[in-house]
């Protein structure tokens, strides 16, 4: 634990890259293999169950450090962590040596099973005997991830160099739903075998926003197109008869779509196709709001598939026939994928064939772009036809041009503290349109505004509250702000009956008082 805590405390002190890589290279080179395993499991976001609720943490904080409640939720809300929170307020009060952080890890599983009072009892004795950093750690191995800026990325390129294997083939080894309590650092890391690989997605290949100036320096001949369609990406994998499903944010969600099952029989093992699940019924692309209605559900009825079927909609292919294509080019597997739907393809199946477009001129590749709507799609994205298949966010092979977001002008009616740095400042906010003459709440954004309007609308928040929720607060209605997303489609769950898809607040209308911002039905003549 001590070791590791000081790792953390050097990740956390700096923002230079190389200084990160460094000192994770030297931890991984250096620490035990049982603590660099669970390491690697932190910082990819993989944790032990929560043994204890944060309000028991932070009931049995206030009684430690005698503070009344109010007095500790108050220093909670200007920390904005109670990681740290509690970190700071417990004084070292004995001193032992910390336990390693595999065993740290150990005795917090096995305190799951534990009564109330003994789970007490132990994080009291931790708090008391580690020092700041140690007991911030210990806090957030109880709590959730480490927010460090670390990226899994960086932690992948500093443990290939501490292990001297490439950076690729390890990023595809710690893909998936590999547990840190069933397997070894060299099962895993070293010499993992095939057959513990067999559901192994591949890492993902993400795009980005086109850079500007990009069309006066390109060739649109280089590159092919195809709609961005604004679903849920995922991998199909099929080896062994078996069929695995993953998330892009590596969960596995096979059960979650049981339609999907039928690929199995009716794709050839060793086949990993890259796509997008998309409600799919009459022949139309539904909305991700449908799709919203399967995502998240712990069981899937029949009457739901029913409702709301889903496809995959193929667009890349990463292994075929058992072998991995990733490195060929993006011409290459495309013509792979086309040989394997022309083989193996059947109307009734749920999977689709992503069409692909070449134009000769950007001026076309614009006007495709504005179909975009019609064909149920966020805009275009643009593949390099030389490009291989990367890893992460590479850029400069693939980009994504999505439609220019639909805008509505809303009034601020409440704001809350934000975190981290900010937890002095309001900084999330909650948006609203006229109904007559109510106003109905409809969105909440907290980025698209300068440090500097930041600071001018936490004055006005903090000299204008109406009344105050914990660490919410209601405002007067004053100001107007032109609210930018990316798409929106009926809701039940909301208030104002229209969910709207991530929206953000393109700028400050200071010329605007609140009676000319829109109404909801303004809103709603926006749906499709």
């Amino acid at each position: 634990m001590k070791r590791f805590a000081q790792l953390i405390s050097v990740l956390d002190s700096t923002n230079k890259t190389n200084k990160k890589v460094a000192a994770l290279t030297a931890y991984f080179q250096t620490a035990p293999k049982e603590d660099a395993l669970w390491a690697v499991a932190l910082l990819s976001h993989r944790r032990p169950s929560r043994p204890v609720t944060t309000t028991q943490m932070r009931e049995w904080a206030a009684e430690v450090t005698a503070l009344p409640p109010w007095l500790f939720e108050e220093s909670y809300h200007i920390v904005g962590d109670l990681a740290e929170t509690i970190a700071l307020l417990i004084p070292q009060s004995t001193s032992e040596d910390p336990p390693s952080l595999a065993e740290c890890i150990a005795e917090i599983i096995a305190l799951k099973q534990q009564p109330e009072a003994a789970k007490k009892a132990y994080i009291l004795k931790q708090w008391q005997q580690l020092n700041t950093i140690e007991r911030f750690v210990f806090n957030k191995i109880l709590t959730g991830g480490f927010r460090i800026g670390v990226s899994q990325k960086l932690m992948t390129r500093a443990l290939s160099k501490a292990v001297a294997i490439e950076e690729n083939l390890l990023a595809h080894r710690l893909m998936g739903a590999w547990d840190p309590q069933k397997t070894t650092f060299d099962a895993l890391i070293i010499t993992p075998k095939p057959e513990d690989q067999l559901s192994q997605p591949y890492p993902f290949f993400l795009a980005h926003a086109l850079d500007e100036g990009f069309f006066e320096q390109e060739d649109p001949t280089a590159w092919s197109i195809e709609h961005k369609w604004d679903g849920m990406r995922a991998q199909l994998i099929v080896r062994k008869d078996q069929l695995f499903l993953w998330s892009r944010g590596e969960e596995l969600i096979t059960d979650k779509f049981p339609e999907l099952q039928v690929l199995a029989k009716a794709l050839p093992n060793g086949t990993v196709l890259d796509g997008e699940l998309l409600v799919y019924k009459d022949h139309q692309i539904g909305t991700f709001n449908d799709l919203q209605k399967r995502i998240g559900r712990k069981t899937v009825s029949a009457k739901l598939q029913a409702e709301q079927p889903v496809i995959l909609m193929a667009y890349d292919i990463l292994e075929y026939n058992g072998e991995d294509v990733r490195a060929q080019t993006q011409n290459a597997r495309r013509a792979l994928l086309e040989t394997l739907f022309q083989k193996y393809q059947q109307p009734a199946l749920p999977l689709r064939l992503s069409p692909v477009l070449f134009f000769d001129r950007w001026e076309a590749v614009a006007a495709e772009r504005e179909q975009a709507e019609v064909k149920r799609s966020e805009g275009l994205m643009l593949k390099n036809v030389k490009a291989p298949y990367g890893v992460g966010r590479k850029k400069g092979n693939w980009w994504k041009w999505k439609s220019d977001p639909k805008t509505i002008d809303a009034v601020l009616t409440y704001a809350m503290r934000g975190h981290g740095r900010r937890t002095n400042l309001y900084t999330d906010y909650t948006f609203a349109l006229w109904e007559e003459d109510q106003l109905v709440t409809f969105a909440k954004a907290y980025s698209g505004l300068t440090d500097a309007e930041i600071k001018q609308v936490d004055r006005f928040v903090k000299q204008n509250t109406l009344e105050r929720f914990g660490p919410v607060r209601q405002v007067k209605p004053e100001l107007v702000f032109e609210i930018a997303f990316e798409g929106l489609a009926p809701s039940t769950r909301h208030k104002s009956g229209v969910a709207v898809r991530f929206p953000r607040i393109l700028r400050w209308r200071h010329d605007k008082k609140i009676s000319a911002a829109n109404s909801l039905a303004d809103l709603k003549k926006l749906l499709p």
